[in-house]
C-alpha cells in the first residue's frame, strides 16, 4: 500500500495533538502509521500500531512493519508525551526517568532509526519533534518535563546537522497552552481555572486570549513535513498564541 504524499509515522496518536496530527497528515494524502501505548482508534487511511516509544528495541520492528504494509517512511512526527508534576523536594527518580525516556531518549532514537533509513534511500525526508514552550520557560513542579523538552530541542538541531546532507529536514514545534487531555492536572483543567482566566486572558499574558486547539498545532506540523518545506531545518517553531512575547 502506498500514498501520493508519502508514509508518515506519528507517535502519541491515540489522543490530543498526536491524534490531530495523524488525521491532518491523512487528509494531506499521507498513509499514516498512528502509534501509541494506548489503543489508537481505527480510521480510513490510518494504520494503528502499538508502541511505547521508550522501548527503543521495538523501533526497528515497528518501522519494518510500517514499511512492509505502507511503504518507505518519509516523515516522522514525535508527539508522545506525559507530565508528572513533582516539586524538587518530591522529585522521584522513577518519574524523572520515565519522562525522559518518553520525551527525550525514545524520540531521539526513533528519529535516528527513521532518519538513517530516509538518508540511506537518498530521497530525503522530514522529521518533526513536538516539544513545548517549557523547553525555554520553566514552571513549578516541572523540572523533568522541562529538561526533557529542552533536550529534545537540542537533539533536533543536532539531527538537522547530521541528516541535512541527505536531504532530511528536522524541526521542532513548541506549543503553548493547548486544549488536550494533558491540560488536566490532578483532576483540574488548567484552561478552565480562575488563575488561567485572570493571568492569561484578563491581564493579557496570552495575546490571542485563548488556548490552541490540537488541530492548530497539527497545521504547523503539516507544513513542516510537506513538499512545500524545502529549506527550513534545525528550527524551533513556537505555536503559542503570542505567549512568549509578553512579560
Amino acid at each position: 500500500m502506498g500514498s501520493g504524499a508519502g508514509v508518515a509515522v506519528v507517535t502519541g496518536a491515540a489522543n490530543g495533538i498526536g491524534a490531530a496530527v495523524a488525521l491532518r497528515l491523512r487528509d494531506d494524502g499521507f498513509a499514516v502509521a498512528a502509534t501509541d501505548i494506548e489503543t489508537v482508534q481505527p480510521a480510513d487511511g490510518i494504520l494503528p500500531c502499538t508502541l511505547d516509544v521508550a522501548d527503543i528495541e521495538e523501533h526497528e520492528r515497528l518501522l519494518d512493519r510500517v514499511e512492509a504494509e505502507l511503504g518507505p517512511v518519509t516523515a516522522l512526527v514525535n508527539v508522545a508525551g506525559m507530565f508528572v508534576p513533582e516539586r524538587l523536594e518530591q522529585l522521584t527518580l522513577t518519574a524523572w526517568r520515565r519522562q525522559h525516556a518518553v520525551m527525550l531518549e525514545g524520540p531521539v532514537w526513533l528519529a535516528r532509526t527513521a532518519g538513517l533509513r530516509m538518508a540511506a534511500r537518498g530521497s530525503g525526508g522530514r522529521i518533526v519533534n513536538v516539544t513545548s514552550v517549557h523547553a525555554s520557560n520553566g514552571e513549578l513542579a516541572s523540572i523533568a518535563y522541562d529538561t526533557a523538552k529542552a533536550g529534545l530541542e537540542a537533539a533536533t538541531r543536532s539531527l538537522a546537522i547530521e541528516l541535512g546532507p541527505s536531504g532530511v529536514l528536522v524541526n521542532s514545534v513548541a506549543p503553548g497552552f493547548t486544549r488536550t487531555r494533558m491540560s488536566v492536572v490532578d483532576g483540574v483543567d488548567e484552561l478552565e481555572s480562575e488563575w488561567f482566566r485572570q493571568i492569561y486572558l484578563d491581564h493579557g499574558r496570552l495575546p490571542l486570549r485563548r488556548a490552541a486547539e490540537a488541530s492548530e498545532i497539527a497545521a504547523t506540523v503539516s507544513h513542516l513535513v510537506s513538499p512545500g518545506n524545502t529549506y527550513l531545518t534545525g528550527q524551533r517553531i513556537v505555536v503559542d498564541g503570542g505567549l512568549l512575547v509578553t512579560f
